[in-house]
């Protein structure tokens, strides 16, 4: 008699012993390159395309797991529940501490190593749960409209370059680890930053020098310097290629020039955008497209075009050799992760440390770090104990606000509203007004102010309005997540006035992601404060700052201009014009500004063995942080930057007190463009360094200097 459960069971007993079967890709004694080599030789056509997706399928024959590429840690590991949710990217730029940007991606993969360790122990490997995080964004923030600059590290590159090679070695751990802690990844590559509306039909083309002076120095520095694993090309084209099939990007610069040799990853549907109707119109076909891209050396897929790499290598579009060669640095990647063999060196973290008090009370150091202080007028701030104030404005007790995009959901939040009572045990709160409308009447307002002059407006926008195309926009003054306008919305601006024509003395703490026109508000606000997206700990912080239990140190990472009409064409991806390297104008607040409660005076510049040389003096009552700036230029470079950052250092000076500061000259300070050569080069000549607290003209100390 038949027996289909004999049948069953013999089926079962022979695929477990194909799996249990030793191969050489699983000999830990050999290269990942080897063992690499001999799991393709295994490989069906099918199941090689199955490992080039982001959501790479299960070879259950070989005992390869599901594994799915797409996780986020912009600022806290994102989208898989509760984790440490730390002030967005842009806040941690103000900081100039690129240490404790490190110190923050060093717990951050620490949670990530907690999450996949449990999921991994239920055998879940979706997406969100994996050990490749798709951080960080270090591209230029060009303009301020651009609705996703508050996941980079600001306007300047060098500061993107620090930060970003931060955020890596955070996450990625000890070079001399048997296995990488987590997977970074540059994104996105290259000349990215906007219109969010265009990005999968823009075609941007700069002049070679702004691409080698301004886009890719940082993508450069986490390749050479920080060894960033992954690298995700971006929606847009470059010079009427694709950046997903792009040979001068990835053939000649990342893979040549670079020398890179991890893995590529396309951003999330870019491949459909080579033949999509109304965006590139590169090739026809979806099998076009994923030919190509293989081609050009994306490894990994985001999206569905990729499905189709059997029926290109049918049509002759591509060879199978092609694809093995990418195959191999996906294979080797999971290898080095430790992810192929179950290898786990941080295996004894415990659960605990996931939003823990050690990871909260970094959350809070970072918050405070990134608060900067744009106006004082009268020394109003810090507040006394005893002065009565009223808490108004939409941003006062927004939870989400806080968390930024791209973000966990803390299991507590710290509102401006709750701290400020958590201190003083009651204030009087009134919103006032939405984001963009629903404002209360005036005189309904002033009501219910009555008795206190002083008044804290928690005003701004939030990652609704401002963000990633189709997460953010469709309101007046925002479109497909970008700002067409960057002043405060109305209905903020005119309760900011009629607060101030009734005699009260306004407090102003703004929550963005992006530089704001506070033109008016300076007029209107004895004091500004720019809190950014803070995190889930950023009310404890700006009440901090605004009684002085910690005097604000942060500085701007891009230019506040003094309205929209001083930005030029936001399409336009050559530099004239843009941020402060090329601004001409009169911004409201330059990059590198920020007060303190105490005043720095920062001497004349030397140049002893190699290093620029300040002594910055303490001339106030309390101790105090000064962040101290090297700005290069070069006489007579006809289109090169006005100034541009080539150094900072932090320095805590007592009440006083002088330190010295000293700031290394080395050939990277010397970086410049090099027509012949087509490239940033040392290059030899006068300079004039400056240095001081911020990139203004008038708070900076020039000398000349030859290199």
């Amino acid at each position: 008699m038949f027996k289909p459960h004999l049948l069953i069971a013999v089926l079962c007993i022979s695929a477990a012993a194909a799996t249990a079967q030793t191969y050489p890709f699983q000999d830990k004694t050999l290269s990942p390159e080897q063992r690499a080599d001999d799991l393709i030789s295994r490989l069906t056509l099918e199941e090689k395309t199955g490992l080039t997706l982001n959501a790479s399928q299960a070879i259950p024959r070989l005992g390869i797991k599901q594994y799915d590429w797409w996780n986020e840690a912009l600022h806290g590991v994102g989208r898989n529940g509760s984790a440490t949710t730390f002030p967005m990217p842009i806040a941690m730029a103000a900081s100039f501490d690129d240490a404790l940007v490190y110190d923050v991606f060093t717990a951050v993969s620490d949670e990530a190593r907690v999450k996949h360790r449990i999921a991994d122990a239920e055998g879940s490997h979706e997406r969100y749960q994996n050990l490749t995080f798709w951080t960080p964004n270090i591209n230029i923030f060009r303009d301020p409209r651009w609705g996703r600059g508050m996941e980079t590290y600001g306007e300047d590159p060098y500061l993107m370059g620090q930060m970003g090679m931060a955020v890596v070695r955070g996450l990625q751990g000890p070079d001399d680890s048997p296995v990488r802690k987590l997977f970074a990844c540059a994104k996105h590559y290259a000349v990215h930053s906007g219109p969010e509306p265009d990005r999968h039909r823009f075609d941007a083309r700069p002049t070679r020098r702004d691409l080698y002076e301004t886009y890719l120095p940082a993508f450069k520095d986490l390749v050479t310097k920080a060894g960033v694993e992954q690298v995700m090309t971006a929606y847009n084209a470059f010079e009427g290629k694709p950046c997903s099939a792009n040979d001068y990007l990835i053939d000649t610069v990342l893979r040549g020039k670079w020398g890179y040799k991890g893995v590529i990853v396309s951003d999330c549907w870019a491949v459909a955008d080579f033949y999509i109707k109304g965006r590139h119109e590169y090739v026809e076909t979806q099998e076009e497209a994923a030919a190509l891209a293989v081609k050009y050396g994306v490894d990994i897929e985001c999206g569905h075009a990729y499905h189709t790499i059997p029926e290109a290598v049918k049509k002759g579009l591509l060879s199978e050799e092609e694809l093995d060669r990418n195959l191999k640095r996906i294979i080797v990647a999971r290898i080095r992760l430790g992810e192929i063999d179950g290898i786990d060196p941080w295996s004894d973290l415990p659960e605990s440390i996931v939003e823990g008090p050690e990871h909260r009370a970094l959350a809070l150091k970072m918050a405070r770090e990134t608060m900067v202080l744009l106006q004082n007028r009268g020394g109003i701030l810090p507040l006394g104990a005893d002065v009565p104030v009223a808490l108004v404005g939409p941003n006062a007790d927004d939870t989400t606000m806080q968390w930024g995009n791209y973000s966990p959901v803390p299991k507590e939040t710290v509102t401006l509203l709750s701290a400020l009572k958590a201190r003083l045990g009651d204030v009087r709160y009134v919103k006032g007004c939405g984001h963009l409308d629903a404002a209360e009447p005036v005189d309904e307002l002033l009501s219910k102010l009555e008795g206190i002059e002083t008044v804290i407006f928690a005003s701004g926008i939030t990652p609704f309005l401002e963000g990633e195309q189709g997460d953010a926009g469709g309101f007046p003054g925002f479109e497909g997540g970008d700002r067409t306008k960057i002043e405060l919305p109305q209905v903020q601006k005119d309760m900011i006035a009629a607060l101030h024509k009734a005699g009260k003395k306004i407090i102003l703490v703004n929550f963005s992601g992006s530089a704001m026109a506070l033109t008016d508000e300076t007029a209107c606000c004895e004091a500004i404060l720019q809190a950014w997206y803070p995190g889930q700990d950023g009310g404890t912080a700006i009440v901090d700052v605004l009684y002085g239990d910690y005097n604000p140190c942060g500085k701007l990472p891009l230019t506040f201009y003094k309205s929209t009409e001083q930005l030029p064409d936001f399409s336009d991806y050559n530099m004239a014009g843009h941020t402060y390297r090329f601004f001409g104008g009169e911004a409201l607040w330059e990059f590198g500004y920020g007060l303190s409660y105490t005043t720095f005076k920062v001497g004349k510049p030397r140049v002893r063995d190699g290093k620029v040389v300040v002594k910055v003096r303490n001339k106030g009552k309390v101790d105090g942080t000064e962040l101290v700036q090297l700005y290069v230029s070069k006489p007579g470079d006809v289109g090169g930057p006005i100034r541009t950052l080539r150094g900072y250092k932090r320095v805590t000076v007592p009440a006083g007190k002088s330190v010295k500061v000293e700031i290394p000259l080395d050939d990277e300070t010397f970086l410049w463009w090099d027509e012949p050569a087509q490239d940033m080069v040392p290059t030899h000549g006068k300079y004039v360094l400056q240095v001081g607290n911020s990139s203004a003209a008038k708070d900076l100390r020039k000398r000349g200097y030859r290199f």
